[in-house]
């Protein structure tokens, strides 16, 4: 049975890094909490992150004839357009299905929106490419008139400071890199500490709430010079290269070659991993527990096999592991260099116990 996290950990008595915390590996699954992660890894090891913060995406809005919706921008582009999603007004409610190409909605503070046209395409029915009349560009915007986007599994409303990692220093997603949310500064002191070389990406995520079976919209993305160096000598090392999320996967993976070495590279991003295009870079991932419709799976899969993500899925709802933002979460670790056995990672929790189930 799967449980969504209703609120955030804080709030539920646990610190951020208190979540339960999965190790899958061919070898078997090791439970754990977060702050465990230190003893799943290995000096050597790369950690990659995402330094996107998550930006006030949501708004309120009415349509001609008065009708409340809910506006969530999920990027905008190049040339000013907003990519948006309409909703109906009740937190997480379903998606506005009647809306038109030029129908204009207002916005607050005597701003307005007029939809242009379904994006990517006509036959899309999630998204819509819009022209915002606004004062000031879209951050201010935001960070004036907007709040976080939440779904119906969160009922009540949290503050932008919850939807932020210890990693966030350039606004852009219009929802959290999630998989990054459990880190706290004393986490990453003791991964440091231990000799596990932390490394940023940035990849401003767009909205994730998209049906069954699309494919994940265009996002922004930076690969820095020293990141894909580093990514590089850990993989000339024999060591692994572990993405913080699916976004910094997206990320180092549109930056890598065939033969997966990354170079520098900023832009946008339309790739979609699954059976036709594998990683090539990444050896392992940090991610939190999503619908298992959702496409991001096909990503897990691209890094660590279908077979490592469906048994990873099928213990955490067996172990009644909590779903989505606020939720546990998951280290995929496939066949590498160094792999560390359940047994050895058992023994590593032995002077404190193994970790009490939630």
């Amino acid at each position: 049975m799967r449980m969504a996290a209703p609120s955030p950990p804080e709030r539920r008595g646990l610190s951020r890094d208190g979540v339960r915390l999965l190790v899958a590996t061919p070898d078997g699954m090791a439970h754990a909490r977060f702050h465990d992660l230190p003893r799943f890894l290995a000096a050597g090891d790369l950690l990659v992150v995402n330094t996107s913060a998550t930006v006030a995406a949501a708004l309120d809005g009415a349509r001609a004839d008065g009708r409340a919706v809910v506006v969530h921008l999920s990027t905008t582009l190049e040339d000013g357009t907003w990519l948006v999603e309409l909703r109906e007004r009740s937190a997480g409610s379903g998606r506005v299905t009647d809306a038109v190409r030029g129908e204009t909605l207002a916005l607050p503070g005597g701003a307005s929106l007029t939809l242009l046209h379904r994006y990517p395409d006509e036959a899309a029915t999630r998204m819509w490419a819009a022209c915002a009349m606004a004062a000031g560009d879209s951050g201010e915007f935001l960070a004036r008139h907007g709040w976080p986007i939440r779904y119906s599994y969160v009922p009540d409303p949290w503050p932008l400071t919850a939807y932020q990692t210890v990693f966030a220093r350039s606004p852009g997603s219009a929802e959290m890199p999630s998989a990054g949310r459990p880190f706290t500064p004393a986490l990453v002191t003791e991964l440091v500490a231990a000799g596990v070389v932390i490394t940023p990406v940035t990849l401003h995520a767009g909205v994730a709430s998209l049906e069954a079976g699309e494919a994940p919209l265009p996002e922004r993305f930076t690969v820095p010079d020293t990141t894909a160096r580093l990514v590089n000598m850990t993989r000339a090392a024999g060591r692994r290269v572990v993405a913080v999320g699916t976004t910094c996967t997206r990320a180092l993976e549109s930056a890598a070659g065939a033969d997966g070495t990354v170079r520098p590279r900023s832009g946008w991003t339309s790739l979609v991993l699954g059976p036709e295009h594998p990683a090539r870079a990444v050896d392992g991932l940090v991610t939190g527990w999503h619908d298992p419709d959702a496409s991001h799976l096909a990503l897990l899969a691209a890094v660590a096999g279908p077979a490592l993500v469906q048994a990873a899925y099928a213990e955490a709802e067996r172990a009644g592991y909590l779903w989505h933002e606020f939720g546990d979460s998951c280290l995929l670790l496939p066949p590498g260099h160094e792999l560390l056995t359940v047994e050895q990672a058992h023994r590593g929790l032995a002077h404190t116990g193994q970790p009490a189930a939630r």
